[in-house]
């Protein structure tokens, strides 16, 4: 099924794109993104042409940090509503929860959530489009927006404990140090930004409640109803449990504060069961990590959820046909 993206989240690309030395338009017109979109930046559109998009321009501008310097020259406020209901938050820790709570309306593809012990919060987020898609660009896109959040809290100069990246580290990393600082790790078990506890709860002297709860109205109004499929919800859920091994129906229906039978009717009401979300993310999630030979299967197993790598095993070969290791070894040598 199609998932739906924001086109102000294209805002940035035409200038990125001419300082790299491409024609924006003509990509555009390549990948079938309408040129409506960079005027028009509450329009949805489909977000697997605006993930090709991106990805084209880093690789035939040489530009590895495409998606990142996009994300550096936009503010808080590209998001829209959203963004502004996120800007008037009182602290930042309720920004980033306005923003994992509201973001799948402006992005069916985008999961954000926290992850805290008492010394350490990570914020996490994870970009599901397709198993068939790479999402390098549109993950530090969305990455680097949450650090300029972050940063209207807690100052220009401030810089986090750790960013992390799953995908591998760029030839030269001197844009994502110029704007990250030096702590920038690549081959990472997920995606975010690492922080201190304490860093969530830096206090905005300037939020304006009033401003915030006309932009929750004027955020709910504009969503349009593809964004509110209740499948979407199911679906952020099961990526944020995945990797605790709590990933169940029961689980789910708990944090929905709904019994498990409404889950499966309001799922099959679009067409869908709660094992085919599952499915579909666990699918989506292993070929990328059986692709990326740091990752040893036995921490595959563990990130997808099965209690041992011999369940991960029996469900590979069930899903794929062969084992995971001989997937991993043909892709080895099949890479340029």
């Amino acid at each position: 099924m199609p998932y739906f993206i924001r086109s102000g989240s294209l805002t940035g690309f035409p200038v990125v794109a001419l300082d790299a030395g491409l024609d924006p338009l003509s990509l555009l017109r390549e990948f079938g993104v309408p040129q409506r979109c960079l005027d028009e930046p509450d329009l949805m559109m489909p977000i697997e042409p605006a993930c090709r998009l991106l990805e084209a321009a880093a690789t035939r501008s040489g530009v590895e940090g495409f998606g990142l310097l996009m994300a550096e020259a936009r503010k808080v406020s590209s998001l829209g509503p959203l963004g502004m209901f996120a800007r008037e938050q009182p602290t930042l820790r309720e920004a980033v929860e306005a923003m994992a709570r509201y973001g799948r309306l402006l992005n069916e593809s985008l999961v954000i959530w926290i992850e805290e012990t008492p010394d350490v919060a990570v914020l996490r987020e994870e970009l599901l489009v397709g198993d068939q898609v790479a999402v390098r660009q549109g993950t530090e896109l969305a990455v680097g927006l949450l650090f300029k959040l972050m940063c209207s809290f807690l100052g220009a100069d401030w810089k986090p404990r750790r960013v992390c990246f799953v995908h591998e580290a760029p030839h030269d990393g001197t844009v994502h140090q110029r704007i990250f600082g030096r702590e920038v790790h690549f081959g990472a078990d997920f995606n975010g930004i690492v922080c201190t506890p304490r860093d969530l709860t830096a206090a905005n002297p300037h939020a304006d409640p009033t401003i915030a709860r006309y932009a929750k109205q004027l955020l709910e109004s504009q969503a349009p109803a593809e964004s509110g499929r209740f499948s979407s919800q199911v679906r952020q859920l099961v990526v944020m449990q995945l990797s605790s091994g709590q990933c169940t129906v029961d689980r789910v229906a708990q944090l929905l504060r709904i019994d498990r039978r409404t889950i499966h009717r309001r799922l099959l009401a679009e067409g869908h069961t709660f094992t085919d979300v599952l499915e579909s993310v666990r699918h989506e999630l292993v070929t990328r990590y059986v692709a990326d030979p740091r990752t040893s299967l036995a921490q595959v197993s563990s990130l997808l959820g099965f209690a041992a790598p011999s369940g991960f095993s029996r469900w590979y070969r069930q899903r794929f046909g062969e084992p995971a290791s001989a997937a991993r070894g043909r892709r080895a040598r099949e890479a340029p």
